[in-house]
């Protein structure tokens, strides 16, 4: 079982009619700073954040209670002029969790409504998340060739299909920056990935590495995912045939 929690910047539109014509550069620092905050108050929580577009906001928050939660917001309330609605739901699987957030606050699931918290809490005590880091293999090598926007073509594309292959097995996909990429996912989606790396591989010559992290919250998933990655390189760079997926669990 998973918990998400989808934050969502509100009351945009009359706060962005106060700045004039000239406001794009102030929006891109203020959805920056947001992201800042939400990142360090939900890490301290064991949690993990995912920018899903740049005025929404994916959070691995296993294990969270509403209190938590408004306490959450009370300090971005503070913080920022803007205000932000929070979305909870769980599931079985990181899209089912996904949907029942989103349903949570269509449907007006009222969880605090000073708070404007949505949704639905899981609140017993058998959470497990698993996290998937994907990178490029030796992009460096594409650099020589390839300009900086050319690059990011190349990532771009890469992201799209990876975000569709997983989304049939009911896992979310999200972008990290330079060549790396997390999956939310579920036991399908362990299954098949070195599916999508041979993918890949055929398709647009591109090598990827996988490693994975299983935990009860999601900032400990990722920790073990990353440390999964960074052994793949290790053995990489000792000179023995490395593996393409790696797995830690705790």
């Amino acid at each position: 079982m998973i918990q998400l929690s989808i934050l969502k910047i509100t009351e945009y539109g009359p706060w962005t009619l106060t700045l004039g014509s000239d406001r794009e550069h102030e929006l891109q620092m203020l959805q920056a700073s947001i992201y800042k905050e939400v990142q360090r108050l939900f890490s301290e929580k064991n949690c993990i954040v995912f920018l899903n577009r740049a005025d929404e906001f994916f959070v691995v928050s296993n294990a969270l209670n509403l209190e938590e939660h408004i306490q959450i917001q009370k300090t971005l309330k503070k913080l920022f002029e803007v205000g932000l609605t929070i979305s909870i739901g769980y599931g079985n699987s990181p899209f089912e969790a996904n949907f029942k957030a989103y349903k949570g606050k269509q449907n007006k699931v009222i969880l605090n409504a000073e708070h404007n918290i949505f949704g639905f809490v899981y609140d017993k005590f058998d959470p497990k998340v698993s996290i998937m880091h994907l990178d490029v293999d030796d992009l460096t090598s594409s650099r020589k060739t390839n300009s900086p926007y050319e690059i990011s073509s190349i990532i771009f594309g890469l992201y799209s299909k990876m975000s569709k292959f997983f989304l049939e097995k009911n896992s979310l996909t999200f972008f990290m920056g330079g060549d790396n990429f997390m999956v939310v996912s579920t036991e399908e989606a362990k299954k098949s990935v070195k599916d999508f790396i041979n993918l890949i591989k055929d398709e647009d010559k591109i090598l990827l590495n996988c490693g994975i992290g299983n935990a009860n919250t999601g900032r400990d998933a990722v920790k073990l995912a990353t440390k999964s990655l960074d052994t793949i390189r290790e053995i990489r760079d000792s000179g023995k045939e490395k593996p393409e997926v790696y797995e830690l669990s705790c």
